[in-house]
């Protein structure tokens, strides 16, 4: 674990996994300009090891509110589920103060990988009705989605494009540590 020596952070110790019924992973884009479209991802893991974060969330389990639309970002033009059905994220560095916690690493999709920060919260450490050690993360970052070769667009009348090229995506976890 690499945390910056200007600010010491409390990081939990141990190896803590996402619980997947109490935990959310998903994206949110502006489309035409005047509102936002986004999903979330069914099936996901994410881990919490000694300050290294983990995940992989599977393209195919991302849910939308329109048929057509989940269908058009598995094609080729935006995830392409088929040749890449994961995308990923591993850290190098965890840093921040208290409660708020910065974690630099890299992103991958579509077989892509580029830098990224995600920057949140964390809170805890509380034990749950079952004797678990849990701790809640809530994360975002935004990232430039032509930059992982989603480029897809339609050009507005106006000649702007409908959808924007950058995309936040949000994860609250809730970790509970592995026994």
């Amino acid at each position: 674990m690499s945390i910056t020596e200007q600010q010491q952070v409390t990081v939990p110790e141990g190896t803590f996994s996402a619980d997947p019924v109490h935990s959310s992973v998903g994206f949110e884009v502006q489309y035409m300009g005047v509102g936002t479209f986004g999903g979330n991802v069914k099936s996901f893991e994410a881990s919490l090891s000694d300050g290294r974060l983990a995940g992989a969330a599977r393209i195919a389990t991302l849910e939308t509110k329109d048929d057509n639309l989940h269908a058009h970002l598995m094609a080729p033009d935006f995830f392409d589920a088929e040749r890449y059905p994961e995308v990923s994220f591993t850290t190098a560095s965890v840093s921040g103060s208290g409660s708020e916690l910065v974690f630099e690493g890299e992103i991958t999709i579509k077989g892509v990988s580029q830098p990224a920060t995600l920057a949140g919260t964390i809170v805890g450490p509380v034990t749950d009705p079952y004797g678990n050690t849990r701790y809640g993360l809530q994360l975002q970052t935004a990232i430039n989605r032509t930059a992982y070769g989603i480029t897809w667009n339609a050009e507005m009348p106006d000649g702007t494009k409908a959808l924007a090229d950058l995309v936040t995506l949000k994860a609250d976890l809730s970790l509970v540590k592995e026994r």
